[in-house]
């Protein structure tokens, strides 16, 4: 027996008639403006794309689970974290960067690996990239580096000019340039490349001992990358190939999972430590913090609504639970206002409350009232301010982190520098760790973008930056530039 078919109906409810041709003014006459089913119909489709994302603006999602694989009490009382086996429900945003939506997946570039906890005492986004370092490491350079990368105002492409103008003026990006162009720069799948929280966080445990910690979630499907030829390849047959590869995974229950690892660093060691630890360009070696397991992350769901879940997916790294809380890293510090910003102004002021971004394993009790889009009861007849004598909620006095200690006097500092902060070291590190064939890879790719910047002033700073990491390194930079510029001329 068929199911019944369900009337189609306007906004209001009332039954459609005829959705097929307009009212008119008898057949041949033009349309009415009392067509009020066409009228609703047209100002819904003008208005139902929203703003994309200014940066991480192609993306796909997921929902799964965390897993607690191993005892972590010692470090942190976050709930969620409390036992081993103990599992929360996670919704993840995977995304490219610079580029908007109509764009490639296979493109060089960061990927963002954004997390977002259900847990019990609220949300707890953890907002990274797969990648465990950045560009810069001061939120006031953001927008000017973000400029760079994005379509020129002129010629509407991106720019070979614009990038490395502005890297050349920027030594401490050296680092991950140096990632970006090796093989990591373009991961086969979302499934087969790590994620990093990037940034550092702090822990508190349940006696108040502060550790700052940073997150690795390891692929267990293995690292796959693909090579600039294969996925320029695969950007002309298929543009789609990443978000429709986890979309199909999912389908086909193969179900993508990464184990979590933390590096953890007591807190008295920050201040002595060789370099500064809340330094984005930088890493932590293994030798000096180890790797130590926490769980198992697992994506298990699709969304049945792309728009709703995905598009409307806001992310914020403010969104601490008791236990996790921010460090002194700058770039955090921008983000934890930048991100909530951005969304209220994308979204609207009240985008917490729709289904993907709204607690799943707790509720929220609070004084926010009216704004665009208030779709529940918006507080009844409650009252809407505090303290109250009306059994309103109230402030727990319990604080979700340790308290950062700080001095000086006010003012636009650069970092107290440590015994070895330097802009080159790690990027040298990781250029002589690579093989014969991933350096030639580096290079050819390095070179390939670097012979097209018009200005040989900045090419000359670019491979200054680079022969400062290692000399072989800019050598065979400045090689494989004059020969390409060589075969252009």
């Amino acid at each position: 027996m068929e199911k019944d078919i369900k009337t189609l109906t306007t906004e209001a409810g009332a039954p459609v008639t005829d959705n097929q041709n307009s009212q008119t003014a008898g057949p041949n006459g033009p349309v009415l403006l009392q067509d009020h089913h066409l009228i609703e119909k047209l100002a819904q489709f003008d208005r139902e794309r929203i703003p994309e994302r200014v940066v991480h603006a192609r993306g796909s999602g997921a929902y799964g689970y965390f897993e607690v694989t191993k005892n972590v009490t010692r470090w942190t009382k976050a709930k969620f974290l409390s036992e081993v086996g103990k599992r929360t429900d996670v919704f993840i945003r995977f995304s490219t960067v610079a580029l908007e939506r109509g764009s490639a997946d296979t493109v060089r570039d960061p990927r963002g690996f954004a997390m977002k906890f259900y847990t019990e005492d609220g949300n707890y986004d953890l907002v990274g990239n797969n990648t465990p370092i950045f560009f810069i490491r001061d939120p006031l350079k953001f927008p000017d580096f973000i400029h760079s990368q994005k379509r020129d105002p002129h010629t509407n492409v991106q720019e070979p000019d614009n990038a490395w103008d502005f890297f050349s003026h920027s030594p401490e990006a050296t680092h991950q340039f140096t990632w970006l162009f090796g093989d990591r720069g373009i991961p086969y799948s979302y499934r087969n490349m790590d994620g990093f929280g990037s940034h550092t966080f702090q822990w508190v445990n349940a006696i108040g001992q502060v550790f700052w910690v940073k997150y690795h979630f390891k692929t267990n499907q293995g690292i796959k990358c693909l090579t600039s030829a294969e996925a320029a390849h695969i950007a002309g047959e298929n543009p789609n190939f990443h978000h429709l590869d986890l979309l199909q995974a999912i389908d086909r229950r193969e179900f993508p999972s990464w184990t979590l690892k933390m590096q953890i660093m007591p807190a008295a060691d920050a201040a002595k430590y060789r370099f500064n630890p809340f330094d984005l360009t930088k890493v932590w070696p293994y030798k000096d913090y180890p790797l130590r397991e926490v769980g198992k992350l697992t994506l298990n769901r699709n969304p049945a609504n792309y728009f709703a879940e995905v598009e409307q997916a806001a992310f914020n790294p403010a969104n601490f639970v008791p236990g996790i809380g921010p460090s002194p890293d700058k770039m955090l510090q921008g983000r934890l206002f930048a991100y909530g910003d951005a969304h209220r102004y994308r979204l609207g002021i009240n985008h917490t409350q729709l289904p993907v971004n709204r607690p799943h394993a707790t509720e929220v009790h609070n004084y926010g009232r009216d704004g665009y889009m208030r779709f529940d009861d918006n507080g009844g007849g409650s009252k809407n301010y505090e303290p109250n004598s009306y059994g309103g909620p109230a402030q727990s006095n319990e604080p979700l982190d340790a308290p950062l200690e700080v001095h000086g006097l006010t003012g636009s500092h650069p970092w107290e520098r440590h015994l070895e902060d330097d802009d080159f070291v790690q990027a040298g590190n990781l250029y002589r760790v690579m093989s014969a064939e991933a350096k030639n890879r580096l290079i050819d790719n390095i070179a390939g973008q670097l012979a097209c910047v018009s200005r040989n002033d900045v090419v000359e700073r670019s491979i200054g930056y680079f022969r400062k990491a290692d000399a072989d390194y800019g050598e065979r930079i400045e090689t494989a530039v004059k020969a390409l510029r060589l075969t252009k001329a």
